[in-house]
């Protein structure tokens, strides 16, 4: 987290701010400068920043975020966004980076790239992807619009990497990147090593901040408010600590006597001794309690700072099965700290995915158009071919679930009685259960329910067969039932129950086709009328 050369300009404007970002970094790392390290003694090590930081994070960003699009787009977008995330990057360890980065600096800053497909030496092809790339936020030099804090209209990012001279010898060398909407360039050293048009026409960096400060372009980090806190308790455990090592091994006084005559260690018996000789051990005089009790209040500060729970960090606890409620309000603190973050977040997100959205249908045109195999489902009313142009494309939602755990047959009972009252939709059901696309799902429980009653078609068959071939052979119907005869005029009449039928209406030739396309498969499925296919290993282009 080393910080690059500024000018003075740069120093002026992002100095306060990167010195912030290597102290909140030093503290998170376990990098604890005190005087005591100057003199070479012991130095205890409680790291609640890093801890506190981390509880942050997970609790925030565990359950990760689903994407929802506009209605007109729910066919195409949604698959792309999933792609971009799930295939083309770790979405997991995306947005874990990005609340580490935020939690710690209070800053995240993350550019949109495109990388081309490309061979390796082996040959294997490897196609075009998105990047979503977390970047280190002391390496950002935003400039804002002066009178509009979320455009930016330049953004550089610097730093220091090594590299080999041509002497062989190994050497640190400054790159950097300077972006704005219609060029970028690239520098290492000062030196101008490429510049090229911007093809997206915006600059594919997003910032957001942690969370929210009036008045300021910056976020504030999570571990701002506890670093003295931590820094005090490690020093004050520290003191403990010698206390204790002091008189863990007492010293001993005598008086009257001569120590070079008495032999020291344990199991040894001393005698000989002058009657007005004193041996004694130094007594430990100080009450613990209150320098414990100093201690405590500082950890507990840390977590009322932070919101997080004392009960957060491993501590025993009853095991009950409290409802989501009742957790929420136990972890209330921390439920105010989400909904802060979520509120930043979702407005960093969307902005990324509408870069990711404008990357993929430049360097990949083909997304434009609707593919079947890849895309979801489409509906009445949706087009085949999306418009880049139109802004509705890049209009995404962010949809959270609980941080908090839920009990599934408290949550299916509240669903099922939504059903019943008919205030939710099957697709609504799925979505609150956490499905990210209840359109897929849903198709694949038609596609199921369909095949099951195929199948029971065809096992009713096999079993009217089988009775018919009982009847046959023995004369006696099985069960004394037998199988249903068909509906006729003859037998409505015989069996006296009024007037008979008429003869069911023909039907029309699609119909029937139908119809006798779905006998046709309930027969294949019921006597495995296809031929079945086996490969000849003696033929050579088998």
């Amino acid at each position: 987290m080393g910080l690059v050369e500024l000018s003075d300009e740069e120093h002026a404007i992002h100095g306060p701010r990167l010195s912030r970002y290597s102290r909140n970094w030093a503290w998170y790392l376990g990098y604890h400068w005190t005087h005591r390290r100057e003199h070479g003694e012991s130095q205890l090590t409680f790291n609640y920043v890093q801890a506190l930081a981390d509880f942050i994070a997970d609790f925030s960003f565990t359950r990760g975020v689903h994407f929802k699009s506009a209605k007109e787009y729910a066919h195409i977008v949604p698959a792309l966004l999933n792609r971009v995330w799930e295939v083309d990057n770790d979405k997991p360890s995306v947005l874990a980076e990005m609340a580490q980065q935020g939690g710690v600096s209070g800053d995240v800053f993350v550019k949109v790239a495109y990388d081309p497909e490309w061979n390796d030496t082996a040959g294997n092809w490897h196609p075009g992807r998105v990047r979503i790339l977390p970047l280190n936020s002391s390496h950002c030099f935003p400039e804002w619009h002066p009178h509009d804090r979320g455009r930016l209209i330049r953004f550089k990012l610097k730093y220091r990497f090594f590299a080999t001279s041509l002497e062989g010898t190994r050497q640190v060398m400054t790159y950097t990147e300077i972006i704005t909407d219609d060029v970028i360039e690239e520098f290492v050293d000062d030196q101008l090593i490429d510049s090229r048009p911007n093809p997206l026409g915006v600059i594919p960096v997003v910032h957001i901040p942690n969370v929210f400060v009036s008045g300021s372009p910056w976020g504030q980090s999570d571990i701002e408010s506890i670093i003295s806190l931590n820094r005090e308790y490690n020093e004050k455990a520290t003191e403990v600590s010698d206390i204790i090592g002091y008189h863990a091994a007492p010293i001993t006084v005598v008086t009257g006597a001569k120590v070079s005559n008495l032999q020291r260690g344990a199991k040894n018996v001393w005698g000989g001794l002058p009657p007005d000789a004193n041996v004694y051990n130094l007594e430990n005089g100080v009450d613990l309690a209150g320098p414990l009790a100093y201690l405590e209040l500082l950890k507990r500060s840390m977590h009322e700072m932070t919101g997080v729970p004392e009960t957060a960090l491993g501590q025993m606890q009853p095991i009950s099965n409290t409802s989501g409620v009742a957790l929420a309000i136990q972890y209330q603190p921390a439920m105010q700290k989400y909904a802060r973050k979520k509120r930043t977040y979702t407005t960093g997100l969307v902005r990324i995915n509408e870069l990711v959205l404008r990357t993929l249908f430049l360097f990949e045109p083909e997304t434009l158009t609707y593919d079947p195999t890849m895309d979801g489902i489409i509906q009445d009313g949706q087009p085949t071919r999306v418009d880049p142009r139109d802004p509705l494309l890049y209009q995404t939602e962010c949809s959270w679930p609980p941080p908090l755990p839920v009990d599934a047959l408290i949550k299916l009972n509240e669903v099922q009685m939504m059903l019943m009252l008919g205030l939710e939709s099957k697709r609504g059901a799925l979505h609150s259960m956490g499905e990210e696309f209840p359109d897929e799902k849903m198709a694949e429980i038609f596609d199921e329910l369909k095949q099951d009653a195929i199948e029971k078609g065809a096992l009713d068959m096999l079993n009217a067969q089988i009775a018919s071939a009982i009847v046959s052979v023995t004369g006696v119907l099985p069960q004394g039932d037998g199988p249903p005869e068909p509906l006729t005029a003859t037998t409505s009449e015989s069996a006296g129950s009024g007037p008979a039928m008429p003869p069911l209406p023909k039907q029309p030739d699609v119909l029937a086709g139908l119809e006798e396309k779905l006998t046709n498969q309930i027969v294949t499925t019921a006597y495995g009328s296809k031929i079945p296919q086996r490969r000849n290993p003696d033929n050579d282009n088998a």
